[in-house]
C-alpha cells in the first residue's frame, strides 16, 4: 500500500513539475506587465485594433506607434521579408496625425488595463507640441531622435521637452551608430531618462530584386532599413553595453527578437523587458503568445523560477573573465551522434575523421576554432567556452 501511494506521488510530482510555470511578471519604472513581450512601435501597433490584438494573443503591452507633428509619408513598398533571415523596410512613423490618434485610437488602444507606451519623435519641437495632446492616454513615453551619429545632443534636447511636459515615464531610444554605448546611458540616466530602448533598425541597407535589376524598397535611392534576425548581434551588444551603463533604470531589448531563447539572451545581456515588432508581422499576433511559451519552457527546462535570475547572467561572467582565451580547446563528442560526417566537411583544419561513423580529433590539427560544434545538427559537440 505504502509503495502504491509513494508511486501516485511521484506520478503527481512530474506532472507538477511540467505544468510549473516560471514567474514572468516584469515592473519598469511602475509600469507593471504580465510578461516582459511587448509589442514594438511599428506596423503591428498602427492602430487601436491591432494593439488589442496583440495583447489578447499574449503580449504583455504595446508601444503606440511612433507619431510625430506631422503624418509620415512611407515611400511603397515599404517591407520585404527575405524568408526569415532578414527584414527590409522603408516605414516611418505613422501615416495618421496626433489628432487623428487622440481622436480615433488612444482611447481604444488597452486590451484590458495593460499599461500603454506611446512612441514619438523625433526632435524637440515635436515633442513640446504631441505630449501636451496625448499626456492624458499614456502611461510611459517611447522617444525616438532617429539617427543621431556621434551627437547626442537632439536626444538630450528631447529628452528635456519631454520631461517638461510630463511626469509619466520617458524611455529613450537608441539607434545604432553611437560610438560609447555605455557613456551615453550614464549621460541619459542622468538627465532624467526612465529606461533606455535599444534599438533602432539598422542601415541604410540596400537589397536588390535581380530578376528586374530594382531595388526592393520604394524609395528615391532604393535603400531601407535592417531589421529581423539578422540584427540580434547587433542589438544584444547594444543592450549588454547599455545595461553596464545604467545604475537604476530599465533597458528594452528590441531587434531580432522571434524565439523564446532570444528572450533569454536578451535578459542575459541585461534587458529588463523586449519588444517585438518584424516577428509579428511576418507571423502574425499569434507570435508574441508563442514566444512567451517558449521562454516559460526554457525558464522550466534550466530550473528557474523568475527573470531576476538570469538578468545580466553575461554581465557577470565576463565580469569574471580574467582575459581573453588563446588556448585550444578540443570539441567534445556527448550521446548522439548520428555519424553524419558534417563536421567533418565544415572543419578548416582538416582535424576531424570519421572512423565508425564517430568523429575522431587530430590534437594537433585542431585549431579550437568551434566551427564544427554550431554545425552539428544533433548538438552533441561542445566547447569550453571560459
Amino acid at each position: 500500500m505504502y509503495q502504491e501511494i509513494n508511486w501516485i506521488n511521484q506520478i503527481l510530482i512530474k506532472r507538477l513539475r511540467r505544468i510549473r510555470m516560471a514567474d514572468l511578471r516584469v515592473i519598469l519604472s511602475g509600469l507593471k506587465y504580465a510578461n516582459p513581450v511587448i509589442v514594438g512601435a511599428g506596423p503591428t501597433s498602427k492602430d487601436a485594433d491591432i494593439c488589442r490584438e496583440a495583447v489578447e494573443n499574449g503580449a504583455a503591452g504595446v508601444v503606440a506607434k511612433t507619431v510625430s507633428s506631422e503624418p509620415a509619408k512611407v515611400p511603397k513598398p515599404c517591407m520585404q521579408d527575405f524568408k526569415g533571415k532578414y527584414f527590409l523596410n522603408t516605414e516611418l512613423w505613422s501615416e495618421h496625425s496626433v489628432e487623428y490618434w487622440v481622436e480615433k485610437e488612444y482611447k481604444k488602444c488597452k486590451f484590458k488595463d495593460e499599461p500603454l507606451i506611446i512612441g514619438m519623435g523625433y526632435v524637440a519641437a515635436d515633442i513640446e507640441k504631441v505630449v501636451p495632446l496625448v499626456d492624458k492616454f499614456a502611461d510611459a513615453y517611447e522617444i525616438s531622435a532617429h539617427y543621431v551619429g556621434r551627437d547626442i545632443t537632439p536626444m538630450l534636447e528631447t529628452l528635456t521637452a519631454a520631461k517638461k511636459h510630463t511626469k509619466k515615464p520617458v524611455f529613450m531610444k537608441i539607434s545604432p551608430g553611437i560610438p560609447d554605448i555605455s557613456e551615453t546611458a550614464r549621460i541619459l540616466e542622468e538627465h532624467g531618462a526612465d529606461g533606455v530602448v535599444a534599438m533602432n533598425s539598422y542601415g541604410p541597407c540596400l537589397s536588390i530584386d535581380i530578376e528586374t535589376g530594382m531595388p526592393y524598397m520604394g524609395s528615391n535611392t532604393g535603400y531601407g532599413w535592417l531589421s529581423g534576425p539578422a540584427i540580434k548581434p547587433i542589438m544584444l551588444r547594444h543592450v549588454f553595453e547599455l545595461a553596464k551603463g545604467v545604475k537604476n533604470i530599465p533597458v528594452f531589448a528590441v531587434g531580432g527578437i522571434s524565439t523564446g531563447k532570444d528572450v533569454v539572451e536578451a535578459f542575459m545581456a541585461g534587458a529588463s523587458a523586449v519588444q517585438v515588432c518584424t516577428q509579428g508581422i511576418i507571423e502574425g499576433p499569434k507570435a508574441y503568445g508563442r514566444i512567451v511559451k517558449e521562454l516559460n519552457e526554457w525558464m522550466d527546462s534550466h530550473g528557474y523560477e523568475n527573470l531576476d535570475q538570469i538578468k545580466g547572467l553575461t554581465i557577470k561572467k565576463t565580469k569574471e573573465r580574467v582575459k581573453a582565451n588563446y588556448e585550444t580547446n578540443i570539441p567534445e563528442l556527448k550521446d548522439g551522434c548520428i555519424g553524419c560526417g558534417i563536421c567533418v566537411k565544415v572543419c578548416p583544419y582538416h582535424a576531424i575523421k570519421l572512423e565508425d561513423k564517430k568523429p575522431i580529433f587530430n590534437k594537433e590539427l585542431c585549431f579550437g576554432c568551434g566551427v564544427c560544434t554550431s554545425q552539428c545538427p544533433k548538438n552533441v559537440l561542445d566547447i569550453i567556452r571560459y
